[in-house]
């Protein structure tokens, strides 16, 4: 895959190894970015919707293009990264449909363990101030909220399932790649508390069998967004009525 930019003028390998650095970097710096944000919620109840954050959504549409140029940087094929969307074997309808069925049942399964799980043990186990924090309180932020998912869903993707599953391919067996990635992903949910993390690395892994398994980020990404905001509704409305704690 040739391309006429200066800076991509690199021995493959080098240009290989620059990509892996680099993105191990990027992975590192937003890692530190969650743990802090963790640690302030301890102490901070924010007096707005952290997903509207300006500075937040500016950080991440600029992102963006730096994954894609990290996966360019790689040197792999497009495939290999999910860049596709449409094949003979997954079209995109199938892509589409299975993605929200499989996102509409992840929000389900989240929603009732959670639920289960607050009722069982309160907040020990999944952060209510988080939950505080990202729900919209009326129906202008749910359609802001709607658009900012979009960015925050396809850079995720991007990182977790396209340069770390399909970029980091040559390096690691799959499995470890699966459930690694998984981990990982769930350890950047840190401000959800622990059962968030479990919640969110058992997501990760799914969305990276769905990455595989379609050969491509469309199936993956539209589970992910429909996840998030099917689950966001369902908080918004238990909220209103108050019933996260009282069964």
């Amino acid at each position: 895959m040739a391309t006429s930019l200066p800076f991509f003028n690199i021995a493959p390998n080098m240009r290989y190894y620059m990509f892996v650095l680099i993105t191990s970097v990027l992975i590192a710096f937003l890692g530190y970015g969650t743990y802090t944000t963790a640690k302030l919620l301890r102490t901070w109840r924010p007096d707005r919707n952290l997903i509207l954050l300006p500075a937040e959504n500016i950080l991440r549409i600029l992102l963006l293009p730096v994954c894609v140029g990290l996966g360019l940087l790689s040197n792999l094929p497009f495939a290999q990264l999910g860049w596709r969307i449409n094949s003979l074997l997954m079209p995109v309808a199938i892509q589409i449909f299975a993605g929200i069925i499989l996102g509409c049942l992840l929000a389900l399964v989240f929603f009732v363990s959670t639920r289960w799980l607050m009722n069982s043990a309160g907040a020990r186990f999944y952060s209510p101030t988080l939950i505080d924090a990202i729900v919209p309180h009326n129906r202008r932020q749910l359609a802001l909220v709607i658009l900012a998912m979009v960015p925050i869903v396809l850079l995720e993707e991007l990182l977790f399932r396209s340069l770390l599953i399909g970029g980091f391919a040559p390096l690691l067996p799959m499995p470890a790649l699966l459930i690694g990635t998984g981990i990982l992903f769930g350890v950047m949910h840190s401000p959800q508390g622990v059962w968030g993390m479990t919640g969110a690395g058992m997501a990760g892994i799914l969305f990276g069998l769905l990455f595989l398994g379609f050969g491509g980020l469309l199936a993956p990404v539209v589970a992910h967004y429909i996840a998030n905001i099917v689950q966001i509704g369902i908080a918004m409305r238990m909220q209103r009525t108050d019933r996260w704690t009282t069964g």
